[in-house]
């Protein structure tokens, strides 16, 4: 049986699905992975089939405003449709479906006859336990929390529109609006498994049947890698060092953030590890490393602390890890998630992007290595998230969808 998984976004938005592919193609499924170029390596690396979607992804600056995000997204989703449609030509009898490209998925699936299962990385279903995570605001109370999350889907509804449009008369599909076929959708009851950890986000009792929250989906890396010579040696020269890292985010700030981050670290007497990212960190400077990408189940172990930009996928590695967090999150969800991480004891309060300083970063840096009640609540929820098994259970999702 052909699995094709389809994600689309930054690369923490794409990496869970390497292991999660992984874990499909070892239980005897073939199994590709359709992304956006950026990300073939990854995907090759896992010994998945890499399937080429188009869409530009980079996100560049510093967080743009809520109008910007939306024309940006249509844009992304229109020629992400195309993409989709050119990818499917050779063919697949499941779709796995993540949050960004389910909404056209859906016509995929409809058009050739063949099932699908979400696959999310976010918590998208209204819910009166808290607000849609795109608004990064807290709590409004139940009735409101849902009220508007119903209104974040028609937002997104919105944004797919035109997308959604142009691939049904593609697909010599009837004319259906995008708000249409996501309530058929849920009124069948579509299948979705949540990736992310319950340690960090409960399944609300006021979602459908149909909604599961499994656990994380971890990022595929050989077993036998090590991490390369000059971090050892960085690592085994000294105290513990803090990484300090905003993966896809903040491009264009590089030189910015690099100071704030040295500045920081001197100031709060600690060596640390720059990891470049989209932003380009760098330093000059005998207690801070530079590093490209390495995998966080190697590295982050080996850190006192961890600063980042609070996405999902490096939010719950410092979990897994045990390893307490300051979070500076920028756009999207990493509002929502730098404040769960907060809530559980195991990351500072969030500074936000806009608002981040070398004195305010310092000062939440010595709070979160020096007092143990992050690095206890990390550790307890690090023991959680072991009894976990989110692959596994897509597996079985997987089994029980295609029986007979």
């Amino acid at each position: 049986m052909k699995i094709l998984i389809a994600a689309a976004g930054s690369r923490g938005d794409v990496a869970p699905y390497t292991g999660l592919g992984a874990e499909l193609r070892r239980a005897g499924y073939d199994v590709a992975l359709a992304t956006t170029d950026t990300f073939a390596p990854l995907v090759r690396d896992a010994g998945l089939e890499f399937r080429s979607l188009p869409a530009d992804t980079r996100v560049r600056g510093g967080g743009p405003g809520r109008r910007e995000l939306m024309r940006t997204a249509a844009a992304f989703t229109a020629e992400l449709g195309q993409g989709f449609a050119d990818a499917m030509t050779e063919g697949a009898d499941l779709l796995l479906l993540s949050t960004t490209t389910a909404p056209l998925g859906w016509h995929l699936a409809e058009a050739m006859g063949i099932p699908s299962l979400g696959v999310y990385l976010q918590p998208t279903a209204p819910t009166g336990d808290f607000p849609p995570v795109v608004t990064g605001s807290r709590s409004l109370g139940r009735l409101a929390n849902r009220t508007t999350g119903r209104f974040a889907l028609r937002m997104t509804d919105r944004v797919y529109e035109q997308a959604v449009a142009k691939l049904r008369h593609h697909l010599q599909l009837p004319p259906a609006a995008a708000s249409a076929t996501r309530r058929r959708q849920e009124q069948a009851n579509w299948p979705i498994l949540y990736g992310f950890s319950t340690a960090l986000v409960p399944r609300p009792s006021d979602w459908r049947s149909g909604l599961k929250v499994v656990g994380n989906w971890w990022p595929h890396h050989d077993a036998a890698e090590q991490l390369p010579a000059d971090v050892e040696d960085f690592l085994h020269a000294g105290p513990r060092p803090v990484l300090i890292g905003f993966g896809s985010m903040a491009a264009g700030y590089g030189e910015r953030l690099s100071e704030i981050a040295v500045r920081a670290l001197r100031r709060a007497g600690l060596r640390g590890i720059l990891q470049a990212g989209s932003a380009g960190l760098a330093a000059d400077d005998d207690d801070v490393l530079t590093i490209g990408d390495v995998p966080h189940a190697l590295l982050f172990p080996r850190l006192a602390a961890v600063v980042h930009h609070a996405g999902a996928g490096t939010s719950a590695a410092a979990l897994r890890a045990a390893v307490p967090a300051v979070t500076v999150p920028v756009t999207a969800d990493q509002p929502f998630w730098a404040g769960r991480l907060a809530a559980l004891g195991a990351a500072t309060d969030p500074i936000p992007f806009r608002a981040l300083t070398a004195e305010r970063l310092a000062d939440s840096l010595d709070r979160a290595v020096k007092q143990q009640a992050f690095t206890q609540a990390a550790a307890r929820a690090a023991q959680h998230l072991m009894t976990e098994d989110g692959a596994g259970q897509a597996l079985k999702a997987v089994r029980q969808l295609t029986a007979g």
